[in-house]
């Protein structure tokens, strides 16, 4: 089964049970990410009905009335938002093509996707690893011992951590480095 096409895009995944750290562990990564000169998009799946605009406020009564697409702007800030109205949920790859060019996505969720992915793996949780199942994921992130063919990376070494990814991923130096000087 090929990797889904994702138009030229660097991407990676982070996939795991609920409560593993998925978000928290992004959430040190991007930083590191953009220190390193990187310009980087998030794309979050979410298996629930979910809400970003708050009831009351002048968006969220354009959205309940109807409109299909509300984009609201600022000089800080812009978000479009679009019902799907009982439309098909978009895949991944349709997703990702709502990017602005950008070094590097990072994906969590999208579980079942045709990506790259580390796994995010607490021993402690007593759950199985997603992989050997999920042919895709090519490292664990873990917090303890885990017995596994693949690459383990330490849950809480953040630096090895985005230095194996811009690695895999395959960034160029440039990209990451960008006060480095070309020989």
């Amino acid at each position: 089964m090929p990797l889904a096409s994702t138009a030229g895009l660097r991407v990676i995944g982070f996939a795991g049970f609920s409560g593993s750290g998925k978000t928290t562990l992004i959430e040190q990564l991007i930083p590191r990410f953009v220190e390193r000169g990187l310009r980087v998009s998030l794309i979050k799946h979410a298996h629930h009905a979910f809400d970003i605009d708050t009831p009351g406020k002048d968006s969220y009564r354009h959205r309940q009335a109807g409109a299909s697409e509300v984009l609201i702007s600022s000089n800080q800030r812009w978000a479009l938002m679009h019902e799907l109205r009982g439309e098909a949920e978009p895949d991944l790859q349709m997703q990702l093509q709502r990017f602005s060019p950008c070094d590097l996505v990072l994906v969590e969720g999208y579980k079942q996707a045709l990506i790259p992915k580390i796994e995010v793996h607490r021993p402690s949780m007593g759950r199985s690893l997603l992989h050997p199942a999920d042919r895709h994921i090519v490292a664990v992130a873990s917090d303890g011992p885990v017995l596994t063919e693949l690459p383990v990376l330490d849950l809480n070494d953040y630096d090895a951590m985005t230095s194996f990814i811009i690695a895999r991923v395959g960034v160029p130096d440039s990209a990451a480095n960008p006060g480095a000087q070309s020989v």
